[in-house]
C-alpha cells in the first residue's frame, strides 16, 4: 500500500483533489457531506482558503484510493484540541483490513499536538477511535441558526 501526503507545500494535482473529494463523499456513507463541504474542509488543510492548515492522507492499493484522511489544525491549543480530524473513510471492500488504523495512526503521528474527532453513536468506527485511544471527553450540543 503507498501513502500519499498532502499540505500546504505538497499539494495534489486538480485530478488528485477531485478523486479524494469524490471517494469521501461516497464511502462516509450515511456519516457523510455534501461535496462542497467536503471540498472546503479539504481547502482548509491545504490552506487554499484563510486557515491555520492541516493535511491529507490517501492509501492507495492496486491504483485504487483504499482511505483517506483530512485533519485540520484549529490554531487553539490548550483549551481546544489542536487538531480535528474531520473525515475519514475506508473504501467498503478494504474495510476490516486495516487500513483505517493504519492511517489512522499515521495520523496521530503527523499531528502536532492533540486531536478530537466527531463520531455518531451508532458508527461502526466508533470502536476503532476507542481502540487507538481516543476517549469521549464531551458531549457535543449545537444551536442551529434558521
Amino acid at each position: 500500500m503507498k501513502i500519499k501526503t498532502f499540505d500546504s507545500e505538497n499539494k495534489p494535482s486538480v485530478k488528485e483533489k477531485q478523486e479524494i473529494i469524490d471517494f469521501l463523499f461516497k464511502n462516509l456513507d450515511e456519516f457523510g457531506d455534501d461535496r462542497e463541504d467536503i471540498e472546503k474542509c479539504m481547502n482548509y488543510a491545504l490552506k487554499e482558503s484563510m486557515s491555520f492548515g492541516g493535511f491529507v492522507l490517501e492509501a492507495i492499493e492496486e491504483d485504487k484510493i483504499a482511505c483517506a484522511v483530512i485533519v485540520n489544525r484549529t490554531g487553539m491549543k490548550g483549551f481546544i484540541p489542536e487538531n480535528i480530524l474531520v473525515y475519514i473513510a475506508t473504501h467498503r471492500d478494504m474495510r476490516g483490513k486495516g487500513v483505517g488504523k493504519k492511517i489512522m495512526s499515521m495520523a496521530i503521528d503527523m499531528a502536532e499536538g492533540n486531536i478530537a474527532l466527531h463520531v455518531e453513536p451508532n458508527n461502526p468506527a466508533k470502536f476503532l477511535y476507542e481502540k487507538l485511544g481516543f476517549t469521549n471527553k464531551y458531549l457535543e450540543m449545537r444551536y442551529i441558526k434558521k
